[in-house]
């Protein structure tokens, strides 16, 4: 088979991690007989001083010709100053919403082998973890109306969270099949005692919850669902909840992890198609100096080849060479603690060894 797979590095360490993960991506092909197009384009940073906007049109039209999307990390200092609508990040909202993405798909593991990296307490972790956080991606607040405006106190601004029904189904539905494959558990979290869009929420979950009767399906609050995360994070398999909501819990989970370099994501839509990421940010500060941990991109590649390409054994691979990778003692220097770290070029090179 032959697989067209857009490629947007962006900035920071995304080229490196990116291209980690094209290694590792063509030692796949190699051996299972497959064949990846991989075709650049322009993002973020990179975008606005090559093309002066963030997310060019012809990024876009390249994405939708391909066959998923794999992603580095857009961002950094140089373009702080810019204007919300020219910042690289408007890049990241922009391409999940032309890609008609509202699913996200974070999986936060703790590795036996990292298990000394989680800043929780021994007892609490003893016999780790594995969530999959599904986040709506497209609605909410970050995509609701917002302003600008003179205020009784002066200057102020808004933003608006805004949900429809057909918003909560969808993702709803993605997340009880999502947990009938895996412990049949859901959580549900929102802010069903403020919100009226959680208690839309919350109401739309429980409809659909008579649909999935062998899964167990729970409701949680936002504000305890973080205590939770850290209090005792395998109580959760499911976790469903909405766009801001969601970002800010998955970045707790990959915290407990770890490192935030060991996390991949993925977002889908009603196709095939979709857009693979590490959770972290492009790290300006070490960009260029092979000290990136690469793991996250290559986990994210691994998601590619389940998910879009329906590649289980492959996908499978990736996931093994990993795990071997680290319970060898292999670290790049997030996760070694002093000791001593692979750089990135030398921690794929492990990974593809072990392949």
């Amino acid at each position: 088979m032959t697989y067209k797979i857009g490629l947007l590095r962006g900035d920071g360490i995304g080229p490196e991690i990116v291209d980690s993960a094209v290694r590792v991506l063509e030692a796949i092909a190699k051996k299972y007989g497959h064949k990846f197009e991989f075709t650049p384009y322009l993002i973020g940073g990179a975008a606005l001083d090559a093309c002066g906007v963030p997310l060019p049109e012809e990024t876009v039209q390249g994405c939708l010709a391909s066959d998923s999307v794999l992603l580095g990390a857009v961002g950094g200092p140089k373009w702080d100053t810019l204007p919300g609508n020219m910042r690289p990040e408007k890049a990241l909202l922009g391409i999940r919403a032309a890609m008609e993405l509202f699913t996200n798909l974070r999986p936060a593991k703790l590795y036996p082998a990292l298990k000394g990296d989680c800043p929780l307490r021994e007892d609490i972790v003893a016999n780790g973890f594995d969530i999959m956080i599904v986040r709506e991606l497209t609605g909410g607040i970050y995509f609701g109306e917002r302003g600008m405006r003179e205020g009784k106190y002066g200057e102020e601004a808004y933003d608006t969270e805004c949900y429809s029904r057909m918003e909560i189904e969808r993702i709803a539905k993605v997340a009880f099949e999502t947990a009938r494959k895996r412990n049949k558990k859901l959580t549900s979290i929102d802010k069903a005692n403020v919100l009226d869009t959680s208690r839309l929420w919350r109401k739309i979950v429980h409809e659909m919850a008579e649909g999935y009767p062998d899964v167990e399906c729970f409701d949680m609050l936002v504000d305890n669902a973080a205590m939770q995360l850290v209090r005792n994070p395998a109580q959760f398999d499911v976790i469903v909840t909405s766009n801001m909501f969601g970002d800010i819990l998955s970045d707790e989970a990959s915290q407990i992890t770890g490192s935030i370099g060991m996390l991949p994501s993925a977002s889908l839509g009603n196709t095939t198609r979709g857009l693979y990421e590490p959770i972290h940010g492009s790290a300006p500060d070490i960009a260029g100096k092979n000290l990136a941990n690469p793991i996250a991109t290559i986990l994210s590649a691994a998601m590619m080849l389940l998910y879009s390409f329906n590649l289980t054994k492959e996908s499978d691979a990736i996931i093994n060479a990993v795990d071997r990778v680290l319970n060898a003692g292999y670290r790049t220097a997030d996760i070694a603690h002093g000791g001593e770290a692979l750089g990135t070029v030398e921690m794929t090179d492990k990974i593809i060894a072990m392949l």
